[in-house]
């Protein structure tokens, strides 16, 4: 028996939700923002994170 293959591929859109590399890189630009921005307030106050929250 002769298998019947499709003529066309299908267009696939990229999925919105859900682990996708859109999804990583924006969470991990996110990530390096937020550790920038906690070094530059222990450069600033010389006092650390828990410090300023007041857990320590």
């Amino acid at each position: 028996m002769a298998s019947i293959q499709p003529t066309k591929v299908p267009k696939m859109d990229r999925p919105k939700k859900g682990f996708n590399q859109y999804a990583e890189q924006l969470n991990g630009r996110a990530a390096m923002v937020g550790f920038a921005a906690l070094v530059l307030i222990e450069l600033l106050t010389g006092k650390g994170l828990l410090t300023l929250v007041g857990l320590k």
